[in-house]
C-alpha cells in the first residue's frame, strides 16, 4: 500500500472521537465511571452524563483532587477515566499522578484532550509540548496517542479493558478522520503500517500522522518509496515494528505534535541508536514553548507542517547516501 491510497473520509474532532468511544465503553462496562474538572462540554461527556448520571463525577476545577477520587474509586473495582486539558492532566497534577496512580499501579484512565499547538488561540500556558515525556518516563504507564476520529473512539473503549495506568492524548479541531470506521486496524501496543517503502521510514503519532500522510503522497511522486508507521502507542513501543522498518529504509524521520526532547523521536532514537543505527530527522518542537494563532499557521511556523516532513525526509535520504 501506498501515502497515495489513503482517503479522506471526512474531518472530525479527536476529543468527539473520546466523546462516543467513553459513552459506549459505559454502556459495554457497568464499571466505567467519568470524573471531570469542569470541563465535560468540552470533552464531549454529554450523552455520557445524560445515560449514566449515577457513573458522572463533577470535581470542579481541582484536578488533583480528582486524580485523588480516581485512584480511590480503582480500589472498589471501578475503571475511572479522568477528563480535562492535557496541561492540566498532566503538569498540574504530576505528584498524584505519580504518587497515587503510578506507583500504586492503580487502573485510571487519564484521558487529556487540547493537547499541543493545534489547541490554537488558548496560546502558550496550554498547549502542553512536554507531557508524552512526562507521562512515558513514569514505570508502568501506558501512552496513546492516536491520530484521528475513528482511532480516538477505539483507542478509548479498548483501553477500558487494558489492566493498568493510560494517558490518553489528543485534541482540540477538527482534523482528517481517515482510518478505519470500526476501530478494527487500532490495537494497543501494535504499530499500524500505513504504507510500505524501502527508502524512508516515517514514524508518526496524533495529529502528524495526517500531516505525514499528505508529506508521504509528495514524496511519492517525486519518486520516493515511503514507508509511514502510525505509532499511536508511544509506550509500550512496537520496537519490532520500528527495527523491521528502519533495517529496511535505513533513515527516519519522526513527526510528532510535541517537543523533540522527550517525546516519540526520542523513543525511535533509543530502538535505533541499540539496535540498528541510521540517520533520523526529527520534527517537532524544538525547546520552545508556543504561542497564540490559528492551529495550521502554528504548525507552520514552528516547523511542523507538510513541507517539513518532506524536507526532513530528503535530507535523512542524502544522509544515508553519505
Amino acid at each position: 500500500m501506498k501515502c497515495a491510497d489513503i482517503t479522506l473520509l471526512n474531518e472530525k474532532e479527536t476529543r468527539a472521537g473520546f466523546g462516543e468511544g467513553v459513552f459506549e465503553a459505559g454502556q459495554e462496562n457497568p464499571n466505567v465511571v467519568v470524573l471531570t474538572a469542569d470541563l465535560a462540554g468540552s470533552l464531549k461527556l454529554g450523552p455520557f452524563i445524560k445515560a449514566f448520571p449515577e457513573r458522572f463525577i463533577q470535581c470542579g476545577i481541582a484536578e488533583a483532587n480528582m486524580m485523588g477520587i480516581a485512584a480511590g474509586l480503582t480500589i472498589g473495582g471501578k475503571i475511572p477515566y479522568t477528563t480535562t486539558f492535557a496541561n492540566f492532566s498532566t503538569g498540574r497534577v504530576y505528584d498524584q499522578i505519580r504518587q497515587s496512580i503510578a506507583y500504586s499501579d492503580k487502573n485510571v484512565k487519564i484521558c487529556a484532550s487540547h493537547a499541543g499547538l493545534t489547541l490554537g488561540e488558548d496560546g502558550a500556558t496550554h498547549q502542553i509540548l512536554e507531557d508524552i515525556g512526562l507521562m512515558k518516563m513514569l514505570p508502568g504507564m501506558t501512552v496513546i496517542v492516536p491520530c484521528d476520529f475513528n482511532q480516538t473512539k477505539a483507542a478509548t473503549k479498548a483501553i477500558a479493558s487494558y489492566e493498568g495506568p493510560v494517558y490518553l492524548r489528543f485534541g482540540r479541531p477538527k482534523w482528517a478522520n481517515f482510518t478505519k470506521e470500526d476501530g478494527s486496524d487500532f490495537q494497543i501496543g501494535k504499530a499500524q503500517k500505513l504504507s510500505d517503502g524501502k527508502d524512508v521510514s516515517i514514524f508518526a503519532c496524533g495529529h502528524l500522522v495526517w500531516k505525514a500522510v499528505e508529506a508521504g503522497k509528495i514524496l511519492e511522486e517525486k519518486g520516493y518509496s515511503v514507508e509511514l508507521i502510525n505509532i499511536h502507542t508511544i509506550k509500550p513501543l512496537d520496537k519490532d515494528a520500528v527495527i523491521a522498518s528502519i533495517q529496511k529504509t535505513g533513515c527516519a524521520v519522526t513527526a510528532e505534535e510535541h517537543n523533540i526532547l522527550g517525546g516519540l523521536g526520542d523513543s525511535i532514537a533509543q530502538v535505533a541508536a541499540t539496535n540498528h543505527p541510521i540517520p533520523i530527522e526529527y520534527i517537532g518542537t524544538k525547546d520552545t514553548f508556543g504561542e497564540s494563532g490559528k492551529p495550521v499557521d502554528l504548525l507552520k511556523k514552528y516547523g511542523l507542517d507538510t513541507p517539513d516532513i518532506v524536507a526532513a525526509a530528503e535530507k535523512a535520504i542524502a544522509r544515508k547516501k553519505g
